[in-house]
């Protein structure tokens, strides 16, 4: 084997109080795909900056290949102080030649003369792309690069990428992407980092079987760490089982719009009824909007029902943010109505994680301060709260500038979540993200009693999340899909062929992709045991949910631990206890469905 063009050995970083991570040997081949896996937190950034030769290791030695060149694409590029997006490619004194950056701006789509004070994230993210890729690098280390493209140039990116003779190294939520890319995996995990050559779409087998050895290894300890291992792997191995019982409820749902979609299905909905139109929340009826002389949205028919997720998709500028505030009342058609229900109240995430001022605590941006807080109605504590979405309890305390960005994102989440709503708009939301905290949002979205919108360049994320997809070219004309991303893009490659493309009823309705209806799963033989589960496990899983609701009740109450400590603490051991309970009925439950399914 060649020697590799870089490599860490005994690599430490202390970060506080404590190391960051220590002991690492990293080696780097010269033509190597390499994803790097962690939870936020965990540090893969500042790794990636270690690689990179800017930031100073506290132990351990870097060797680097003479001549080669490592050229690092950050996640938040500086452009402070450059007048133009120009200006800033060509800046420093390893900056590419101008040509090449004008070359891969010209296929980017960017104007490299555009101010940079005034660049949108998207531009800058391209101006930076630009400056990194003309920059013929021998190794490039990559984060987070498809956050703020679009659709059009993620696809560019995968295709140069595909092409680039060098080695890479690339830190992404963007599963499509590192599945499409990746040929080897670093997993960067409480302090320790693992190699292994399979690219992405085998990294998740790959984890749940070092889970699963370490849990077993931890028979042998003490109970405190068994608890521990028992909550990791019930924690994201049980929560990953749990979502693939919630896409196929999600493809059930897929199958029922695709049928109100078709021209069977409006047919019957024109003459339904009361029930089909109390749940519509919000109804578009032959919606137009131009800006000038450019039309945004042509033409557009949708009746959106309570619990549906609709993903907006397409590439910057074609309209999709138009769309949405169209959906949501805050711009007028031009012509059409857009009618939404009375009841609905809707909260907006905001991803600015500017708002959330560094000197705060996490207590004070959760419950303003208190133990306590109202989660839709229901009164949790704080703790136990921080826990669903992922964080350590011990955290309640610490300062928001102390956090990851990722970890700002994740705490956005749990309070905006916390809040009584009816209509979801979710904005980009998967940004900053790593795949724990994305499962956990697919969770918390699937298990939403409203409807969703979701605008997204995360074909992976809108696959797994929406019921119906709409598409937006950039010419008016918006595509209405039975199901998510994939779906379109099959739509759109039909098209392209000149393949004819299902329609929904009526010639003055958009078109329309209609999923093929869910076949029944033919079932396979279960013992009598195995049949008796599956059968009474779904009311018993209830009786849990219900259980868990009393608890929480009980605890609510905000004097009881100062009245009554030793209630309190038990209080909270039997609800752990029913939940553990549940989780493990709902695993077994999922497992005879899978046989069920065959």
């Amino acid at each position: 084997m060649a020697a590799p063009i870089l490599s860490w050995e005994g690599l430490g970083l202390v970060q506080g109080n404590g190391w960051l991570f220590q002991d690492l040997d990293i080696h780097i081949q010269q033509r190597d795909r390499l994803a790097l896996i962690g939870r936020n937190g965990a540090g893969k950034t500042t790794l990636l900056k270690l690689l990179g030769g800017q930031v100073d290791a506290d132990k351990g030695t870097r060797s680097i290949q003479p001549g080669t060149k490592i050229v690092t694409l950050e996640q938040d590029p500086f452009f402070t102080g450059f007048d133009t997006l120009m200006d800033f490619a060509l800046s420093g004194k390893d900056a590419p030649p101008r040509h090449e950056v004008e070359s891969i701006a010209g296929q980017l789509g960017i104007d490299m003369t555009r101010k940079a004070d005034s660049a949108s994230g998207g531009e800058r993210r391209r101006a930076a792309l630009a400056r990194a890729l003309a920059s013929e690098p021998d190794l490039l280390l990559l984060d987070e690069p498809t956050n703020h493209l679009d659709l059009a140039a993620i696809d560019w990116l995968e295709d140069w990428l595909q092409r680039y003779r060098g080695a890479f190294v690339v830190i992404s939520h963007d599963r499509t992407f590192l599945e499409r890319l990746t040929k080897a995996t670093l997993w960067l995990d409480r302090g320790s980092l693992r190699r292994k050559d399979i690219g992405f779409g085998g990294y998740e087998a790959w984890m749940e079987q070092v889970y699963a050895e370490e849990a077993r290894a931890a028979d042998k300890l003490d109970a405190k760490l068994k608890i521990e291992a028992h909550w990791l792997e019930r924690g994201v191995t049980a929560r990953r089982k749990r979502n693939m019982g919630r896409l196929e409820k999600l493809y059930e749902m897929r199958a029922q719009r695709a049928a109100m979609l078709s021209p069977q299905g409006t047919a019957k909905l024109a003459i339904a009824s009361d029930d089909a139109k109390s749940k519509a929340v919000i109804v578009a009826d032959h919606v137009n909007k131009s800006f000038g002389d450019r039309p945004i949205v042509k033409d557009f028919t949708l009746r959106i029902t309570r619990k549906d997720r609709i993903g907006v998709v397409g590439s910057n500028g074609a309209g999709k943010t138009t769309l949405l505030k169209l959906l949501t009342g805050e711009l007028e058609p031009d012509s059409g109505t857009i009618t939404l229900a009375k009841t609905l109240q809707g909260i907006m995430i905001d991803q600015q994680r500017s708002l959330m001022a560094p000197d705060k605590r996490v207590r004070d941006v959760l419950a303003d301060g208190s133990d306590w807080i109202d989660v839709r109605g229901v009164r949790k504590h704080i703790q136990g709260y921080l826990k669903d979405f992922l964080f350590d309890p011990g955290l309640v305390e610490a300062r928001i500038g102390t956090l990851s960005g990722g970890e700002r994102s994740r705490l956005l989440l749990a309070r905006e979540f916390a809040r009584f709503s009816n209509l979801l708009v979710l904005d980009e939301p998967t940004n900053d993200l790593d795949l724990e905290t994305l499962d956990l949002l697919q969770e918390v979205i699937s298990d939403y009693d409203g409807t969703v919108l979701i605008v997204s360049h995360d074909r992976d994320f809108l696959d797994r999340t929406v019921t119906i997809t709409l598409g937006m070219d950039g010419s008016g004309k918006v595509d209405i899909v039975a199901g998510g991303y994939a779906d379109w893009e099959k739509i759109r490659k039909q098209r392209q062929a000149g393949k004819p493309v299902a329609r929904s009823a009526g010639a003055d309705k958009p078109e329309a992709a209609v999923a093929a209806p869910v076949q029944p799963a033919k079932k396979g033989k279960l013992s009598y045991k195995d049949q008796r589960d599956y059968e009474l496990l779904p009311k018993r899983i209830e009786e849990l949910d219900a259980a868990i609701a009393r608890g929480e009740a009980q605890l609510a109450d905000p004097d009881l631990y100062a009245k009554d400590p030793r209630k309190f603490d038990a209080l909270m051991a039997a609800l752990e206890k029913v939940r553990a309970e549940k989780d493990a009925a709902e695993e077994r439950w999922l497992e005879l469905a899978e046989m069920v399914e065959g």
